[in-house]
This record gives structure tokens, C-alpha cells and sequence, in this order.
């Protein structure tokens, strides 16, 4: 038996028993069945953020001219309907599917797990010294998806308590259902609102000034501190993949915390190119999107080409044809909320390890000169990959060989446990089609 079919044998025997006791678990079941809800969403917004930013030489130029210096804006409309709503999408989506585990009514549920995140999130938006009332898209976006989360999980536990304890009010058997249903809710609701309202309350007169923030604090402070060594990169990739397999945004919570910082390092190396002087700083400028999301996060570039052309089942292989074009300008939202990656006992370890692999090949190719510094210049992050490095490094083709390398490595890390999943799917299938 060669050392291939070894891993594959304790994959089956070993790893995955443990994975589906794990993925059984029902509120984490509700996390990932429940973000798929956002699969077509977010796949027709990503047409449009790909138009937005398409990386071609004059591209956005040749728009200006055309349609004038709103273009940008105006293609980003359906972006903002799908994207920066994401974390509705996952609310009413978790709540949903938690509210059929438990058996309890779904669209009561929905609709108490919606009140419950509104409560808890701010209806103001500063700007030049004024505040006008407003929901910030920053929280009903995918900032705010760890929210959505918990508020969910909470109110439909929370409803689903006050049934199984009789805690409602009877309406007469003559009352029509949906009104029933209605007073039915009425206690729970009441109770949410009450204790949601003063945990705000509460919070807003902290510096927190609302849970998002809370939230963000506690999640990402201590990163900060990280930025700039490659055990410090190799950690907040980790956290990175960690959030994403929840089901959370896991590029935009760390990466717009730390953000600044990789700026910083990115502008000092620019001022030292431009100065002809030695460039400083390994990470800084597009590193992430050069070396660690390559196909997007999780470096799916590779899964998303195993998907397409690979696949057995048929399920996997239009998942695929639908997702490796996005996934050639890194967008993966497709792949992560609708193969899904998010609590998928099968492809979770891949998604971990990969681009924790690349970005350490990349920092250390940099580190020990086999790669020039990057001279800190911005680049869309939807560049392709090969483009992206080609380009970073102003023309430097070392930097497209080690991409090609590295999307070599993420094929190799992915296949065994794509394999595993692809005979899943592909049994289930046949076992639907006898049916």
C-alpha cells in the first residue's frame, strides 16, 4: 500500500468518523446549511465586482470616459444588495434551519433572530463631525456575520425554550393558525427584546458602544502585535481560515484590523524603492494576495480547478464550473458558502494548512533573497494570480514561477481530501438516482 493510499485509508477510518461527529453537531449544522442561503447572491454580485475592478491596463480609465466618474459606483449597486447585506442573509438563513432542527415555527424564528440583530446593532453613521440615523452596511455586512451568528443561534434557542415550557398564550382552536402563531411568539418575543435591549444599553455605555465592536475588539486586538514576523504571519493566517470554516469573513475581520499596519510596511517599502534604497519589509504591500489567497482565501485557486475538471459527481462539478471564473480574480465566496467549505468536515483541514504552506514559502523566499522585496506598489486584489505577482513586483517573473509552484502545492495538499468528499457526494447521487 503506498503512503497515498495509507493517508486515504486514515482519512476514511480515522479522521472522518471524528468530522462527522463534529459536523453533526446541530448549531453548527445550522451555521453552514444556513449561509448557503447567500450562494446565488453572492455569485451574481461577484459578475459585478469583478466589472468594478477588473485589472486591465486602462480599463478604469476607458469607463471614465464612457459613462463618466460615477461608472465605479453604479456597477458596485448589486454589490451592495448582496454582499453588504450578507449578514441578513445569514441571519434569517441560521435561524431558518436551527428553527427546523428544533422543530419549532421557522418563520417566527426568522423573525426574532432579525429583531434581535437589529437590536444589538447601531442605527447611526458619523460622518465630518455630524450623525445621521442610519444602519451602517459595515455591520450588515460580512463585519457584522459573527453577530448575525450568535444573535440567531440565541433567539431561536431562546424561542425554541419558551415552547418546549408551554410559556405562551392559547388562542382558541377557532382562531385562525397564523394568528395563533403570532400570539404564540408574543412572550418570547417580548423577553428578547427586553434582555437584548439591555444588553445594548449597556454596551453603549462602554467605549465598545455596540457588540460588533465588542466583538471586533476581542477577536482581533491581539493581532496587531503579530504583523511583521512569519510566526506572527503564520498565526493570523490561522485565525484567518479559523474564521472562515465558522462561516465568517475571515480576510475582512483580520486583515481590516491589521490593514494599517500592513500599509505602514507597504509605504516604507515604497518610499525606500522609490529613494533607491534597500527595501526593508518582507510583508507589506499585496503579500496576502500574492502568496495566501491565491483563488481567494483558503488559496481555493487549486479546489476550484479539482472542482471543474476533477470532479466525479455531478453536484461538485458545476459547483466548479460555476466558481473557478470567479476564483481566477479571487473571489471564493461561491466555493465557501456553496460547496460548502464552512463546517465541512472533508475540505476544512486543506482550507486550514494551504495557505498557512504558501505564505510561509513566500516569506521565506523573500526573506532569504530568492525573491525581491515588493517595492509596496498597490495592486487590485482581483488580479489573477500570475498577474498579481508579475505585477506586484514590477516585472519580476520569479514571482510568477513561485505562484505557479505554490498552486502546484495547493492541488497536491487539497486532492486526497477533495477525493475523500468528491466519493461522498458521488455515492449519494447514485443512492437519490435508485431511489
Amino acid at each position: 500500500m503506498s503512503l497515498f493510499d495509507k493517508f486515504n485509508v486514515f482519512l476514511e477510518e480515522k479522521f472522518m468518523p471524528i468530522a462527522g461527529k463534529i459536523g453533526g453537531q446541530k448549531h453548527l449544522q445550522a451555521i453552514r446549511d444556513g449561509l448557503i442561503l447567500s450562494m446565488p447572491l453572492t455569485i451574481a454580485g461577484s459578475i459585478f465586482m469583478i466589472l468594478a475592478f477588473l485589472p486591465i491596463p486602462g480599463y478604469y480609465d476607458f469607463m471614465l470616459g464612457i459613462f463618466g466618474d460615477t461608472w465605479m459606483g453604479k456597477v458596485l449597486y448589486p454589490v451592495r444588495a448582496t454582499f453588504d447585506i450578507m449578514s441578513i442573509f445569514g441571519c434569517i438563513g441560521i435561524a431558518y434551519r436551527l428553527a427546523e432542527k428544533n422543530k419549532v415555527d421557522c418563520l417566527s424564528s426568522v423573525a426574532l433572530a432579525l429583531m434581535t440583530f437589529m437590536i444589538l446593532t447601531p442605527y447611526k453613521v458619523s460622518f465630518m463631525n455630524t450623525s445621521v440615523e442610519a444602519i451602517p452596511l459595515v455591520y450588515t455586512g460580512s463585519a457584522g456575520l459573527f453577530g448575525a451568528i450568535i444573535a440567531s443561534l440565541i433567539s431561536v434557542e431562546i424561542y425554541t425554550w419558551f415552547i418546549r415550557k408551554n410559556i405562551v398564550i392559547k388562542m382558541p382552536d377557532n382562531v385562525p393558525p397564523a394568528v395563533a402563531r403570532s400570539f404564540v411568539a408574543l412572550i418570547p418575543t417580548l423577553a428578547l427584546m427586553i434582555g437584548t435591549l439591555i444588553i445594548r444599553l449597556i454596551l453603549e455605555s462602554t467605549d465598545f458602544q455596540n457588540v460588533h465592536e465588542l466583538l471586533k475588539v476581542i477577536l482581533t486586538t491581539p493581532l496587531k502585535i503579530l504583523v511583521g514576523s512569519w510566526w506572527g504571519l503564520a498565526i493570523i493566517v490561522a485565525i484567518i481560515q479559523l474564521f472562515w470554516i465558522a462561516g465568517l469573513h475571515g480576510s475582512t475581520i483580520i486583515l481590516g484590523t491589521i490593514g494599517p499596519v500592513l500599509g505602514l510596511l507597504g509605504d516604507q517599502n515604497r518610499l525606500a524603492y522609490e529613494a533607491g534604497k534597500e527595501i526593508p519589509n518582507v510583508l507589506g504591500g499585496p503579500f496576502f494576495d500574492i502568496f495566501i489567497s491565491l483563488g481567494g482565501g483558503g488559496g481555493t485557486f487549486a479546489l476550484a480547478f479539482l472542482l471543474a475538471f476533477v470532479s466525479k459527481s455531478k453536484q461538485l462539478k458545476e459547483v466548479g464550473r460555476i466558481s473557478v471564473g470567479a476564483a481566477c480574480f479571487n473571489i471564493n465566496e461561491p466555493i465557501i458558502f456553496g460547496l460548502p467549505i464552512v463546517m465541512n468536515p472533508y475540505l476544512i483541514i486543506p482550507f486550514f494548512i494551504t495557505p498557512i504552506i504558501t505564505g510561509l514559502i513566500g516569506y521565506f523566499s523573500i526573506a532569504m533573497g530568492v525573491l525581491p522585496k515588493l517595492p509596496g506598489i498597490s495592486i487590485p486584489w482581483t488580479t489573477p494570480p500570475l498577474i498579481s505577482g508579475y505585477l506586484a513586483s514590477i516585472g519580476s517573473f520569479r514571482y510568477v514561477i513561485l505562484q505557479i509552484l505554490l498552486i502546484v502545492i495547493g492541488l497536491i495538499i487539497y486532492l486526497p481530501f477533495f477525493k475523500a468528499f468528491d466519493n461522498k457526494i458521488l455515492e449519494e447521487e447514485k443512492a437519490y438516482e435508485n431511489n
